[in-house]
């Protein structure tokens, strides 16, 4: 999820009751729901080392006790006072927890159990940030401001905000219990079709930001992708199908694989599209190469494009990563894009 989102929760967890198990535990929760993401700081090494070290390490059972560690040293720190280290310890086990649990619910997914097994895990629950979610939590963090602003005109006590941010948390996880019964239902549409008289090898409904009933469906066949919307209580529409065929493994290819865009990218994509392109380079004719994730984008738009340029031996002249919609990148002849259905190796 995003950070906000892990800060909003942190706060709720504290005011539920966590903040009573230690001084300064409204920071402890805020800073430990957060502190997995600090794999950001492998942004000094370029965007790449970043995408290939985000949801990993930080994020894996392993470290959790680790990085609650962390995070009660860092709360001693900035408030330069001993805590109470096993309670402190504790609660930012819960809340790094809490941090895991969270993004194990989005389509992006999570590599709990590195570093023995580099697999993803993932529930395609909620979207990166979801409108619902955040609003409620907003309304928990907002509370007890507005009710100290009634209290006052009233003469009344204040509330704290426990029961609030009680409310908030069980309306996350029965909102989340209501989601998966919405998916189980929307992944059953797509898997009872068939798609150009051909069934479904594989299929996923991704969340979307604003709309529980709405889905993003991605279908997988023998020879295409298709990318289509699925509601969860209406019949499934194949009118607004996008497809994209799958292009068969070509000379060259396998140099492609061993540049490190597209070695990392094939191992994170769950349903890989691969695009060409003819353009002209120094040498003269090449191939420009694409490689996108259906679940965040498709050639030329969304994010996360691996791209390369190839010469006529099938060399790899340069590489690229983006986490843009790469468009423009790769591209030597002046104001030309790519079309989508051509990328997608549409007819």
């Amino acid at each position: 999820m995003d950070n906000l989102t892990h800060s909003l929760t942190g706060l709720a967890l504290a005011r539920s009751g966590l903040n009573r198990f230690s001084t300064h535990g409204t920071a402890l929760a805020i800073i430990s729901s957060n502190i997995p993401d600090s794999d950001i700081l492998a942004i000094t090494g370029g965007s790449l080392k970043y995408f290939e070290a985000h949801r990993g390490y930080t994020h894996s059972l392993l470290l959790l006790p680790v990085m609650a560690a962390v995070s009660v040293l860092l709360v001693a720190a900035i408030f330069r006072t001993r805590l109470p280290w096993r309670k402190a310890f504790l609660l930012c086990c819960i809340c790094v927890a809490g941090h895991l649990l969270l993004d194990w619910t989005n389509s992006y997914g999570i590599r709990l159990l590195l570093p023995f097994s580099s697999r993803w895990f993932f529930a395609d629950l909620n979207s990166l940030y979801d409108g619902v979610i955040l609003g409620v939590l907003v309304l928990a963090a907002l509370w007890p401001f507005l009710n100290a602003l009634v209290s006052n005109e009233i003469g009344s006590r204040a509330s704290g905000g426990r029961g609030i941010s009680i409310f908030a948390l069980c309306f996350f996880g029965l909102f989340d219990c209501g989601r998966a019964v919405l998916h189980a239902r929307a992944i059953g549409k797509m898997e009872t079709r068939l798609y150009d008289e051909m069934p479904a090898v594989a299929v996923a409904a991704l969340p979307t930001a604003f709309n529980p009933l709405r889905w993003r469906g991605v279908v997988e066949t023998d020879r295409t992708l298709q990318l289509l919307d699925v509601s969860a209580l209406a019949p499934l529409d194949l009118s607004s199908t996008e497809v994209f065929f799958k292009i068969s493994p070509r000379y060259g290819f396998k140099a492609l694989e061993e540049t490190e865009p597209f070695h990392y990218l094939s191992y994170f994509a769950r349903f890989p599209v691969w695009s060409e392109q003819p353009v002209i380079s120094e040498t003269g004719t090449a191939v420009r190469v694409e490689l996108t994730d259906l679940r965040f984008g498709v050639p030329g738009g969304g994010s996360f494009h691996a791209i390369a340029v190839q010469d006529g031996q099938g060399r790899v002249v340069k590489s690229w990563f983006t986490f843009g919609s790469g468009a423009n990148v790769g591209l030597t002849v002046p104001g030309q894009q790519p079309r989508a259905a051509d990328a997608a190796g549409n007819e």
